[in-house]
Parts: C-alpha cells; sequence; structure tokens
C-alpha cells in the first residue's frame, strides 16, 4: 500500500462552478457599487441649516444666504442628480447627524451676506474692510469614507458659483463705471472749452477798454484845463458865456447817460460772468465727485486746482464788474453833475456876474480832475481784467486737453461687453476633461484585475500546483506541470470571460471596446492561474499567503498616484500591474508582459515539479 506525497483533495463541479462564479461576484459586486456614484446621490440626505442675516444694499435687501440655500436645494443643470437636502435648524440638525438621519450638514452663518457683499460695498463706498464669506460642512464621526468628500466638493461648487456671480455683479459695474466717468469728463471738457472762447472772447473786448479810458481821462484833463482857463478868462468870455452853458448842459447829460447806461449794462457782458460762474460750479462738481481710488489722486488734485482757479477768476470777474461800474459810473455822473453846475454857472454868469461863473468854472474844472482820475484807474483796471481773462482762457484752455486726455485714457465698454468681460475676469480658468465620478474611468480595470488575481489564487486553493504521482509518473516534469495548470488556465479563462460579462452589463462599453478588454480579461486569468500555480508550487502554503499580499499590493498602488515611492516601484512590477495595463488600453507590449509572466511562471512550475522528483531511499521506503 502506498501513500501520495501530497495530500489528496477531491475536486467537483460544485467547486469549478464556486470557483468560476468567485471573481464574477466580487468584481460585479464592487463595480456596481463603485461606478458613476454619483448618479445616486440622491440617496444621500444632507441638512441646510440657515443662520444667515439679508443685508440691505441701496435700498434693496439681499439675502444671500437663502440664495445659497436655494443653489444648493435646486442642484446644477450639469448634474444628473443632488442630494437629498433638508433645511433644518441647529438642533435637529445635531440630532439628524447624531442619529444617521443626515450624513453632512451645511451651516451659513450670520454675517453671510455681509462678508459676501463687502467686497462690492467697499469699492462702491471708496474704502472699507473686504471680508471673505465662509460655510461650514459638518460630516458625522463615523460617516462612510467618500460622504464627506462628495457632500463638501458640492458645497465647495456651491459656494464657488455664489462668488463667480458676486464677482461678476461688482466688476460689471466698475466696467460700467469707466464709460460713465469717461462721458461725464468729455463733458466737462466740452464746457472748459466753451468757457476758455468765452474768456478769449472777452480779453479781446476788455483790452479795447484802456484805450478808451485813456482817451477818457485825456478829454476830462483837456476839459479841467478849460474850466480853468475859462475861469480865468470869464471876464473876456461874457459873450460866449450862454454858448458855453448851452454845451456844458450838452456835455452833462451825455455823461449823466452815459452813467446810467453803465450802470444798467455793467462793464463785464452778463454772459461772461454767468458762464463763468457755471464752469465755476461743474469744476467744483467733478472734483468733489472724483474718486482717488479710481481717477488717481494727481488727477482729483488737477481738479481741485482748477476749481479754485475758475472760483477765483468767476470771483474777480464778479468784483471787477462791480466795483468798475459802480466807480465809472459815478465818476461820469459826477462829471454830468458838473457839467450842469457848469452850465448853471455859466447861465448865471450870463444872468447874474462873471464871478458866480467862475465858480462853476473852477467846479467844473475839480470834477473833470476826478473824471481824469477815474478814467486812469479804469484803464489800469481794464488791463489786469485783460491778463485775468487771458490767464482764465489758457487755464481753461489746459483743463478741456487734460480733461479730453483723461476722458480718452479711461476705457469704454458696452453693456454686452462689461457683461461678457466681467463673466471671464470672475471666472477667467475653467478646467475641462474632469470626471464626476469619484474612482475615475480606470476603477474597472483595476478592479478585474484584482479579482481575477483573487480568482486565480482560490483556483490554487483547491487545485494542486503538480499531480500527486509527480514522483513516480513517467511523464516530462513540463508535461506535469502543464497537466496541472490545464484545469487552471481553463477556469482563469471563464473566470475573465464572466467578469467581462458583468463590467460590460454595468459599464456599457462599445462592441469593439469589450472584446478588447474581454480578450485581456481571459489573457490575464490565464497568466494569473500560471503564476499562482509557480507561488504554490515553489512555496507551498507561504506561496498562498505572497499570493494574497499581490492582491493587496495591487490595490494599495492601483488607488492613489501618492502611496511611497518604493511601495509604488514593487506595484509596478508585479503582474497585477501589466494586467492593469492592459485592461486600460489593450495593446501588444502590455498582452506580450502577460504572456512573460505565463511563461516565466510555468518554468518556475517545471523546475519545482523536477526538484520535487527527487526524493531520499528513506522517503521512497516510507511510502510502501
Amino acid at each position: 500500500m502506498t501513500r501520495s506525497l501530497i495530500p489528496h483533495r477531491s475536486l467537483t463541479w460544485l467547486t469549478i462552478l464556486g470557483i468560476l462564479l468567485l471573481p464574477a461576484v466580487i468584481g460585479g459586486i464592487l463595480v456596481a457599487a463603485l461606478q458613476s456614484p454619483t448618479e445616486r446621490l440622491d440617496s444621500m440626505t444632507a441638512a441646510i441649516v440657515n443662520l444667515d442675516e439679508p443685508v440691505e444694499i441701496d435700498g434693496q435687501v439681499t439675502p444671500l444666504g437663502r440664495q445659497l440655500a436655494s443653489g444648493l436645494v435646486g442642484g446644477s443643470d450639469d448634474l444628473d442628480s443632488n442630494l437629498t437636502w433638508v433645511i433644518s435648524n441647529e438642533e435637529d440638525a445635531a440630532d439628524g447627524l447624531a442619529d444617521g438621519t443626515y450624513q453632512a450638514v451645511i451651516t451659513i452663518p450670520e454675517d453671510f451676506s455681509a462678508a459676501a457683499t463687502s467686497a462690492g460695498q467697499a469699492i462702491s463706498n471708496g474704502g472699507g474692510t473686504a471680508e471673505q464669506a465662509t460655510i461650514r460642512v459638518t460630516t458625522p464621526d463615523d460617516g462612510l469614507v467618500a460622504d464627506n468628500l462628495i457632500t463638501s466638493q458640492i458645497a465647495n461648487v456651491a459656494a464657488s458659483s455664489m462668488g463667480t456671480m458676486l464677482s461678476e455683479a461688482t466688476t460689471d459695474n466698475i466696467l460700467v463705471g469707466f464709460t460713465t466717468i469717461g462721458d461725464q469728463i468729455g463733458e466737462a471738457a466740452d464746457g472748459a472749452d466753451q468757457l476758455a472762447t468765452g474768456a478769449r472772447d472777452a480779453a479781446t473786448g476788455a483790452a479795447a477798454i484802456p484805450d478808451g479810458a485813456t482817451q477818457l481821462a485825456s478829454g476830462a484833463s483837456q476839459l479841467g484845463s478849460g474850466a480853468t482857463t475859462l475861469a480865468a478868462g470869464l471876464d473876456t468870455l461874457t459873450t460866449k458865456t450862454r454858448e458855453a452853458a448851452a454845451g456844458a448842459s450838452t456835455i452833462g447829460q451825455g455823461l449823466t447817460a452815459g452813467a446810467q447806461q453803465l450802470q444798467a449794462q455793467g462793464l463785464i457782458p452778463s454772459d461772461l460772468s454767468g458762464n463763468a460762474a457755471s464752469v465755476a460750479t461743474g469744476v467744483r462738481e467733478l472734483a468733489n465727485q472724483c474718486d482717488p481710488l479710481l481717477s488717481g489722486a494727481d488727477h482729483c488734485n488737477t481738479l481741485t486746482r482748477l476749481a479754485l482757479q475758475a472760483e477765483g477768476t468767476s470771483a474777480g470777474l464778479t468784483q471787477v464788474n462791480t466795483q468798475g461800474t459802480s466807480t465809472l459810473a459815478t465818476q461820469l455822473s459826477q462829471a454830468g453833475a458838473g457839467a450842469s453846475q457848469l452850465a448853471s454857472g455859466l447861465t448865471q454868469l450870463a444872468n447874474e456876474g462873471l464871478a458866480q461863473s467862475a465858480t462853476g468854472a473852477r467846479t467844473l474844472a475839480t470834477g473833470a480832475e476826478q473824471l481824469s482820475t477815474g478814467a486812469t484807474d479804469l484803464a489800469t483796471g481794464a488791463t489786469e481784467l485783460t491778463t485775468g481773462l487771458d490767464s482764465l482762457a489758457t487755464g481753461t484752455g489746459d483743463l478741456a486737453g487734460g480733461l479730453r486726455t483723461a476722458a480718452e485714457s479711461l476705457p469704454s465698454f458696452s453693456d454686452a461687453e462689461s457683461t461678457s468681460l466681467a463673466s471671464v475676469i470672475a471666472d477667467p480658468v475653467a478646467a475641462e476633461g474632469a470626471g464626476d465620478t469619484i474612482f475615475g474611468p480606470t476603477a474597472i480595470p483595476l478592479l478585474t484585475a484584482v479579482v481575477l488575481w483573487f480568482g486565480a489564487l482560490a483556483s490554487f486553493l483547491v487545485l494542486r500546483p503538480h499531480t500527486a504521482r509527480t514522483l513516480t509518473s513517467r511523464r516530462t516534469s513540463a508535461g506535469l506541470a502543464l497537466r496541472a495548470f490545464a484545469p487552471a488556465a481553463a477556469i482563469g479563462a471563464g473566470q475573465g470571460v464572466l467578469v467581462s460579462l458583468i463590467v460590460q452589463i454595468v459599464a456599457g462599453y462599445d462592441a469593439a471596446t469589450w472584446w478588447a478588454f474581454a480578450g485581456m480579461a481571459v489573457l490575464a486569468g490565464v497568466a494569473f492561474a500560471a503564476v499562482n500555480q509557480a507561488l504554490v508550487a515553489v512555496f507551498g502554503g507561504v506561496g498562498r499567503w505572497v499570493s494574497a499580499l499581490v492582491g493587496v499590493l495591487a490595490i494599495a498602488t492601483g488607488l492613489v498616484s501618492t502611496v511611497p515611492g518604493w511601495l509604488a516601484a514593487i506595484g509596478a512590477a508585479l503582474p497585477t500591474a501589466s494586467a492593469f495595463s492592459a485592461l486600460i488600453s489593450a495593446n501588444g507590449a502590455a498582452a506580450a508582459a502577460l504572456v512573460v509572466w505565463a511563461v516565466l511562471a510555468l518554468v518556475a512550475t517545471t523546475l519545482a515539479v523536477t526538484l520535487r522528483r527527487t526524493t531520499s531511499v528513506k522517503a521512497a521506503l516510507a511510502t510502501v
């Protein structure tokens, strides 16, 4: 009687069926659970606690917390589903988070609206402190692994969308403000041009006043000399007294009429003084409205300096008009009165005597001297007025040029351009090509490779790596290795087909993609069978432990790229890495790598079988 060196294990069709179905069942469960989890977000319930106090901007209530809550509940048009949201309070949210009713709680604080609008208010008011609005995401300590990631991502997207909306509105207002300011500065430049033209015309008119006033002063001086001569020669001018009286009366009437007309009309035209006052008012308003943050401190200082110059010029014109008119009208009136007195004196001289006429003549001389002095003062004032009007014309011309340059320097946008530009400025960068699944498109290839590996391991939990008659068999070592490999290879191929069918049901690949995927899965199942056969054949039970470790390493190094470098290097050297690459994209290099692994594994199994065909006499006799 003999006994085998390897314990005998019964192998039934039920066992084979279980090994075949194990990877398919495990893979189906994992793929169904992890594929496109964002399509089933409505199975998660989250609470929204809105503590926000709305703010009032330009007389309009702005409840941004309510808008954010509405955006979370409404979801996005780009997603097929959203979480199940419940509007709650702090106590209910805490209780629901504790008993598992809610998987997350989004809390909107009291100052959310105030903080979210603080930047726009600071820009509008020309100062202030801008604050960043925040929301708080709370998840239970015993929550599932990806729940926190999902709720935080949705809350971040909602907050980002709200921030983009506010940034667009603020930027749009700024761009429209540029256009409005440019238009207003352009209108101010037009007004300054008109003021400069009026000032030059006034200066031209005022330049003619000194000559006339000088002539008037000369005439008044001659009148005084004549009156003096008249007084000295009254004795010889008796016969001409009445003619002189008539002439003096005429002069008096003309001077009086001139004084009245001057008093009524004034020295300075009303249009000129009115335009100067309007310009001073307009420039002062521009200076008061100028915002150093938007237009620059130098520009605002220039407007303030021009406003002071325009106000001074306007006040100067008013003072010259008031005092000059009053003085000249008084002097003309006095001259008229003197002439009238002269006429009266001449009449009295003719009627009553030359002595009284001499007195009247001296009075006329005095008035004429005053008239000469007043006319000389008028000439001096008119010269200063001309200089001032020239300065006003030059200053307002420079002002008009500066305003025109400022208006042309400011950008101008239409409503459509402002809206489009604000949208891009508020959200200048977008990402394309990012998937909406947690595990990405490589999850299925990774899961397939892992379950096929553990399926191969399961095969050699019940199958022998070589026949029990290895020592006594007449077959070659290679033949014995291939004979033990054949059923495991068939099972591995069947596992690859079944897993591919399950993947197709869940993922819905097109025909070409699925055939390539299924082919690589079958090849991987066969190669994994060979590798697991070699591990058990060479190391025995330890080989199964090594195989399980390889499966764990495949999962650890395939989920995320942040694993340590040495661990990633080990993972890349495993047969599961070649299968992973082949299942992602079927290619000749990956298929060749799997074939190489299978061949090397069969060679190792053959060597192990060869070693087991050598034994001692004692061991051989023990079998008898």
